[in-house]
């Protein structure tokens, strides 16, 4: 079972995408049949059976075992993940991408979020372990607009200094790639109300 599945397939993401099958998808961290999950949902195991095989079509779930229970074979199955992402480039912007000349905006800013989920989805798949990588998250006041705007410089100088002590990497170098780390910053006012309903 994978950490973490990456669904950037829009054929994935529709089979993903139903109320049914997201809770299937909770109740099958351990391996589980059918019959187990119809009852623990109250429904029949013929309707489960084909939400599951849906999933499986679209390796969300794994057939690992089968078992005689009377006179008919009974499969075991698991999710393929303990979680699933859906890759903000199954609906991307609307129009296609536009290059953004202001980079103080909100539009760059879900560009650059969208790049960051994308290579940890990416990451992901090719690493099995953790990934050597540094997360860091703060929340600070700035009073003024003066004090924003120094801030900011600030912050633009440290990210310069670094860049300039470790080296820029430029894409035509030859730089070994797993050698080769992308630092992304972003600042933006904390919402009021994270919670989206």
């Amino acid at each position: 079972m994978h950490e973490v599945m990456y669904i950037d397939d829009v054929d994935q993401a529709a089979a993903l995408l139903k109320p049914v099958r997201i809770e299937l998808l909770r109740r099958m961290v351990e391996p589980t049949t059918c019959a187990v999950l119809a009852e623990q949902l109250g429904d029949t195991p013929q309707k489960l059976y084909y939400h599951v095989k849906t999933l499986e079509r679209a390796g969300l779930v794994e057939k690992v075992d089968e078992r005689r229970v009377g006179g008919i074979m009974e499969g075991l199955y698991q999710a393929s993940a303990r979680a699933y992402w859906l890759s903000p480039t199954l609906v991307g912007q609307i129009g296609g991408r536009r290059r953004v000349e202001d980079d103080s905006n909100l539009t760059y800013l879900l560009g650059l979020a969208e790049e960051l989920q994308q290579d940890v989805g990416l990451l992901s798949r090719r690493i099995s372990g953790d990934a050597p990588s540094l997360g860091l998250s703060a929340q600070i006041e700035l009073r003024s607009a003066a004090e924003r705007n120094a801030f900011m410089r600030d912050v633009q100088r440290a990210i310069q200094q670094i860049a300039e002590r470790y080296g820029a990497y430029d894409d035509e170098t030859d730089g070994e790639p797993d050698n080769v780390y992308r630092l992304l910053l972003a600042c933006y006012p904390q919402p009021a109300d994270r919670s989206l309903d």
